[in-house]
């Protein structure tokens, strides 16, 4: 409501749109500078003149109303009269649909997340993908847009021939039935181990992946089987991740749709020879050739994700089209959408690689090749027993002690992910991840059940907000204006695709609501007073709640 004002007052003096504006206004670092600040470096190079007399003349063009306008180098703060915006900025947060615009009413967005390879474990470093995909998801859900999540399962490949070689030479049976996924690991691990003394076994396990490729009934069943227990572990992973999806499609679902993509860039005179392989060349990119067809005329991970993208967006009807995977493959994904342009695809400007930083465990890459991987429920159950330990220490009597455990547990592994800008990397570090104090998912958490706690003890519902004297001292305030961020987090979580974003906001909302929660009585004898402290509590409640949901966290209301 504050950025409106200022944005529309501003597009009527300035040669900005208000759309410009909002994107440049900021929060100044010190509420004594101002409760917004506008730079005007960007006006300064269309103006040609300095900053400091741009801020000038633009504060003194907001001479009278509401709003004091002061110049300070070269930004200009704005100072509001909280008796004139108090009430009606407090209305405007108390609508139950405050937040939520309707931004993407009419377009589908479809996200390509987690994606974990078939007979591999769930580790650690599959949870970047799965809970940075999930919370874009419900971000965009709650600004109407029509979210789908496609899990691109890894089930194709000649890591297929040795892990069938593998189970054939040293499966054990009884092993396999007690642990099926880690003990596939252990075989797989294994293959590569020998390969290394037996240089025939890389041969034997590409001739049973053609065996796969051709049918072979023996191949396709062991193939099959692998499958099935995968997904079921996987599947028991999501669950109490609370992640969901809408499809899952592996790399195999686009095996008879490759033929077609290869005949278009044929007939479209694309493809070239190049050391043997047909390729289409991006010289006029700056990027190198993409590789459509290997030398032995199989196809390669692009022609496959040529073939994904345009079944997502003529089949599926993605308006856009999110793949969230890792950083590395960030040229991978270059190549792929400009070939699609080449092809005369225009949609292929909706296509979105939002790549992230790689995690580390101790400084090191995780490798299923070396068996070197961080088994993501090992590091749950760690997280649960400790927040189960810690609520027997501070809260014993707690109902339900079990469920928050998991809740507040897993909730501090997801959100110290997510907390972090996507593109970094991440060293994880479980004593981090663990700490209850300071910058965490579980202090979020318990911010919204101090909330809950406070609207239980007082019993009542606050409605008719018709004075807010209790909202111009500085706390309250500052709480109010932190609360009106809301929308703009949101809308920015989704415009950059960056849970981070929102992450960052909620603590930052906690951080002014407790110290509210410490400097003020809420639950005064004044009824106006009360009412108001009430009302920035439940509006801080329902934030904490709905966005902790979109990040994917559970919110217990007693911790």
């Amino acid at each position: 409501m504050l950025e409106s004002y200022i944005s529309s007052i501003l597009a009527e003096k300035l040669s900005l749109s208000k759309e410009e504006i909002s994107s440049l206004l900021e929060i100044p670092p010190n509420p004594g500078l101002g409760d917004l600040a506008f730079p005007v470096f960007s006006l300064a190079k269309i103006e040609r003149k300095a900053p400091h007399l741009i801020a000038k003349e633009v504060a003194e063009k907001m001479t009278g109303g509401p709003v004091r306008a002061v110049a300070t180098g070269g930004y200009v703060n704005f100072f509001f009269d909280r008796s004139f915006f108090a009430v009606k900025a407090l209305e405007e947060a108390m609508k139950p649909d405050f937040g939520k615009e309707d931004l993407g009413k009419g377009k589908r967005v479809i996200i390509d997340m987690s994606s974990p390879n078939i007979a591999k474990p769930f580790g650690i470093g599959h949870l970047r993908s799965t809970m940075i995909g999930n919370a874009l998801y419900h971000a965009y859900k709650a600004l109407g847009y029509d979210a789908v999540r496609v899990n691109h399962l890894g089930d194709w490949g000649t890591q297929f021939g040795k892990q069938i070689v593998a189970y054939k030479r040293w499966g054990d049976e009884v092993k396999i039935a007690q642990n099926p996924i880690k003990s596939y690991l252990e075989l797989y691990v294994r293959f590569h181990e020998e390969a290394e003394n037996n240089p025939e076994l890389e041969e034997e396990a590409r001739a049973w992946f053609k065996k796969l490729e051709d049918g072979d009934e023996e191949a396709r069943s062991l193939w099959q089987r692998f499958i099935q227990e995968s997904l079921k572990e996987f599947k028991r992973m999501y669950e109490r991740l609370h992640v969901d999806f809408d499809y899952y499609m592996g790399e195999s679902f686009y095996n008879d749709k490759m033929d077609a993509v290869v005949r278009e860039l044929r007939e479209k005179g694309l493809l070239e020879e190049s050391e043997g392989a047909q390729v289409v060349s991006l010289d006029d990119r700056d990027m190198p050739p993409c590789i459509i067809l290997k030398s032995d005329g199989s196809t390669i991970y692009a022609t496959r994700d040529l073939a994904t993208a345009i079944y997502r967006h003529d089949v599926l009807k993605g308006d856009l089209l999110l793949y969230v995977v890792g950083a590395e493959q960030s040229l991978h994904f270059k190549q792929v959408f400009a070939v699609l342009e080449k092809m005369g695809r225009e949609w292929a400007k909706v296509c979105i690689h939002v790549p992230f930083g790689l995690m580390r465990f101790a400084g090191k890459k995780m490798s299923t090749r070396k068996g070197r991987v961080v088994f993501l429920e090992e590091v749950l159950d760690e997280a649960v027993e400790r927040a189960r330990e810690i609520i027997e220490e501070k809260n014993p009597s707690l109902p339900d002690k079990e469920r928050v455990a998991e809740a507040v547990g897993i909730g501090a592994i997801i959100f110290g992910d997510l907390k972090n800008n996507r593109i970094h990397e991440v060293d994880f570090s479980l004593e981090e991840a663990l700490n209850f104090d300071g910058e965490t998912g579980p202090y979020v958490q318990y911010t919204y059940a101090r909330t809950q706690s406070v609207l239980e003890k007082a019993g009542e519902v606050p409605t008719g907000i018709t004075e807010g004297k209790s909202l111009t001292r500085d706390v309250a305030w500052e709480l109010l204006k932190e609360i009106l961020g809301f929308p703009k987090a949101l809308k920015l979580t989704v415009e950059r695709n960056e849970p981070s974003v929102l992450a960052r906001y909620l603590l930052n909302l906690a951080k002014v609501y407790n110290r509210f929660y410490h400097q003020e009585r809420i639950l005064s004898e004044e009824e106006e007073e009360r009412k108001v402290k009430l009302a920035l509590t439940q509006i801080t409640g329902r934030i904490l709640k709905e966005s902790l949901e979109i990040l994917g966290l559970q919110t217990p209301s007693k911790i």
